[in-house]
């Protein structure tokens, strides 16, 4: 059957083509909240040129209890809806989970933890203000079974922003980094968007991801590959279209 979006034109396509980190799941965290909404959403990506979106849910245990089996439940949920649109773009789910002590304990508990991309790419997150006591050890615990850590939007973390030798530090320690596409605008603050172009300047980012939660993140997102430090970030190694 003919689809009226597929008919239209699409916007110069960007040089990442696959995004590592959204919120697209409806009604499952603080992101999309109708299957409609996410399919707005979706449009969008599509429109710019993306092939593949991998939606990352919250799972935390104070406010998004999260599962894998509700994650793929509900991402099987929109991968129907999303046919039914005659929409061609590729829809994984993986989770961005909070460094909490529900995360430790399945750690502790050798339980399976919702990865991207064969190579184990486990999208985790902490506090924004203070650096979390066990976050070295966490670290040292994933590695070593195997998980490869890419650290959420490290840009936005306060802690992080006192000296670069942190953020080296946890760097030497294998730890990924996945830049937010919209700090790139100053759409969470100046000083966050001075730190994401510091680290593009550094070549310290692996991933740019979206963090897309809602349609007024997605109009932006254009504005945001329009910019001197998209272009630059794509001079460096990223890793986002290996996958």
């Amino acid at each position: 059957m003919f689809s009226i979006f597929k008919s239209k034109p699409k916007k110069d396509s960007p040089s990442i083509l696959i995004d590592i980190h959204s919120h697209l799941l409806p009604a499952i965290d603080d992101g999309a909240k109708t299957m409609e909404e996410a399919w707005q959403i979706i449009r969008t990506f599509e429109d710019l040129g993306y092939v593949k979106l991998n939606t990352t849910p919250h799972i935390m245990n104070d406010f998004y209890r999260n599962t894998p089996l509700g994650i793929q439940t509900k991402k099987d949920q929109l991968t129907n809806f999303l046919k039914e649109k005659y929409c061609s773009i590729q829809i994984e789910a993986a989770a961005e989970y909070y460094l909490d002590e529900s995360l430790l304990q399945s750690v502790e508990n050798n339980e399976a933890l919702m990865t991207f991309g064969n190579q184990k790419y486990l999208l985790f997150e902490t506090n924004f203000l203070t650096e979390p006591y066990p976050l070295k050890d966490f670290i040292f615990k994933i590695t070593t079974k195997g998980y490869k850590p890419v650290l959420a939007h490290p840009e936005r973390y306060e802690y992080l922003h006192k000296t670069f030798d942190k953020l080296e530090d946890l760097r030497n320690r294998g730890v990924l980094f996945q830049l937010n596409l919209l700090s790139l605008i100053g759409f969470y603050s100046i000083p966050i968007q001075r730190m994401a172009e510091s680290m593009i300047d550094k070549g310290w980012v692996d991933f740019i991801g979206s963090d897309c939660h809602n349609t007024q993140y997605s109009v932006l997102i254009e504005k945001a590959q329009r910019t001197k430090y998209f272009k630059k970030a794509l001079d460096l190694p990223l890793l986002n279209n290996s996958l």
